[in-house]
C-alpha cells in the first residue's frame, strides 16, 4: 500500500553504532559462514581524525579510496566466479565526452554505464583506479536491504510484517513496540528521529555519544529512549539509526555479522572480482546503514545482480517491490521503497558526497557513479547524473 511522504528527511551519513548479535530464536539453523572473511584493524589514531564529514577535499579523494586504514572492518575475498563485466557497444563520442565533463564539473572518480549486456562507459579519475576501492556510505543501506531479503528467502525472518521486537527484543517497551520490519524497512515507523547533521544535538549526531556511552549496546539504547511521533505506518522520516537496526535485525535472526552473510548471499552471487569491506562497530557486526567499499566493477555488478532480480537469493519479485515506491514524495514520481530510492522509472542506492547506483529495468542500464563532492549533498548533481541517464536512454 503506497501512502504520500509527510516529511522528507535529509540524505545519507556515517553512523557508527550497534548491539549485540545472535541467532533470534524463532531462526532456522545459523549458516556456516564461508571461510576467508577477517577483521582488520586500521592503526590507531586520534578521534578527531576520524570526523568523516569534516576531512577536506585532499583527504576525502585519499581517504575514501582506502576507509579500512581509518576504520575497524571485515574484509570480504572476491567471489570463487567472478562475473565477467564485457566490453558493449561504446557510445557516441560527444556523448562520451559529455559525461566526462560532467564527472569533472561534480567531482567523480569513477562512472561506469552497463546497458544491454556490456559496459558501454567506464572511466576514472581522483586516483581511483579499477582495482580501487571506493567508500559507499548510505549505498550500503540498499545491500542490507538485500540481505533482509535473503533472511526472509531463507526462513530466518519469517514475514516483513513480523514486529521489531522479535528480532530485538531489548526494544521491548520502546517506540518500538508495535511497529513492524516492512515499516523500518520503509522508514515509516512513526518514531521520532532527526537526521540534521548541523545539530550537534540531532539523533544522527549523538549517535557517536552513545558508542562511547554503551559500547555494543549502543543502537538499543538510543532507540529506546526515541518517541512516538506518528502512528506506524503514516509519516516517513529518513533514520540511519533505523537502517542500522535493519541491520540488527538481520544479524540477530541469522547470527552472522552482515559482511559474512552478505559473502554467500550478495559477493558470490553477484559475482564480485574484487574483495569487500565493510565496516564493523563495536559489537563486532557491521553498520548497516553506511560503510562498504567496493570497486567501480563491483558496485555495477551489484547493481547488475539487482536489474536481473537476485535469483533465488531473496524471494521473487523482491527487487521489484523494493524499489517502487512505496512511499511516494507527493507527485513528483519520486519516492523510497524498502531502502532504495525510487524515480520516474528507475529506483537506486545512494551515498553522500556523490556515490550512487541508478538502475533502470526498461532500458537494461546500469549507472555507477562514485565521487568525492565538495558538499555531503547536493540535489544539482543529483540531477546532473538524472539528465544523463536521460541521454543514455536516448542514445542507441
Amino acid at each position: 500500500m503506497k501512502f504520500k511522504a509527510i516529511m522528507l528527511g535529509a540524505a545519507a551519513t556515517l553512523a557508527l553504532a550497534g548491539c549485540t548479535y545472535g541467532a533470534a530464536d524463532n531462526a532456522v539453523s545459523t549458516p556456516a559462514p564461508l571461510a576467508g572473511v577477517e577483521l582488520t584493524q586500521p592503526p590507531q589514531r586520534d578521534p578527531s581524525e576520524l570526523q568523516v564529514l569534516f576531512w577536506n577535499d585532499e583527504q576525502r579523494s585519499a581517504r575514501f579510496r582506502n576507509m579500512e586504514n581509518w576504520f575497524p572492518g571485515h574484509e570480504v575475498p572476491a567471489a570463487t566466479t567472478p562475473r565477467e563485466l564485457t566490453p558493449g557497444t561504446p557510445f557516441p563520442d560527444a556523448l562520451a565526452q559529455e559525461i566526462r565533463a560532467e564527472m569533472l564539473r561534480t567531482g567523480a572518480a569513477g562512472v561506469m554505464v552497463y546497458q544491454n549486456d556490456g559496459v558501454r562507459f567506464e572511466d576514472y579519475a581522483l586516483g581511483l583506479e579499477p582495482d580501487t576501492r571506493w567508500t559507499s556510505f548510505s549505498v550500503a543501506k540498499s545491500f542490507t536491504s538485500t540481505l533482509l531479503g535473503a533472511a526472509i528467502e531463507d526462513g530466518f525472518i519469517s514475514s516483513m510484517d513480523d514486529p521489531v521486537t522479535r528480532y530485538v527484543p531489548g526494544l521491548i517497551g520502546s517506540a518500538y513496540d508495535g511497529v513492524t520490519v516492512r515499516q523500518i524497512a520503509t522508514m515509516t515507523s512513526g518514531v521520532a528521529w532527526n537526521e540534521d547533521y548541523t545539530d550537534p544535538n540531532s539523533d544522527v549526531a549523538q549517535m557517536n555519544r552513545f558508542v562511547v556511552e554503551y559500547g555494543p549496546d549502543a543502537t538499543v539504547a538510543q532507540l529506546k529512549e526515541l518517541e512516538r511521533e506518528a502512528p506506524a505506518g503514516e509519516k516517513w522520516v529518513y533514520k540511519t539509526g533505523e537502517t542500522n537496526l535493519i541491520g540488527l535485525v538481520v544479524e540477530n535472526a541469522v547470527g552472522l555479522p552482515l559482511a559474512e552473510y552478505a559473502q554467500e548471499k550478495i559477493v558470490e552471487p553477484a559475482g564480485f572480482a574484487n574483495p569487500m569491506f565493510w565496516m564493523t562497530d563495536p559489537r563486532g557486526g557491521n553498520i548497516g546503514g553506511c560503510c562498504l567499499s567496493l570497486t567501480l566493477g563491483d558496485y555495477t555488478r551489484m547493481g547488475i545482480f539487482a536489474l536481473e532480480g537476485g535469483g533465488d537469493v531473496v524471494p521473487d519479485g523482491w527487487f521489484a517491490e523494493a524499489g517502487d515506491s512505496i512511499v511516494d514524495f507527493g507527485d513528483s514520481g519520486f519516492g523510497y521503497g524498502y531502502q532504495w530510492w525510487t524515480y520516474p522509472g528507475a529506483y537506486g542506492a545512494q551515498g553522500i558526497f556523490g556515490q550512487s547506483i541508478t538502475i533502470v529495468p526498461s532500458e537494461d542500464l546500469v549507472l555507477t557513479v562514485v565521487s568525492n563532492w565538495p558538499t555531503a549533498t547536493s540535489s544539482e548533481y543529483r540531477e546532473v547524473w538524472r539528465d544523463v541517464v536521460s541521454k543514455i536512454a536516448a542514445t542507441d
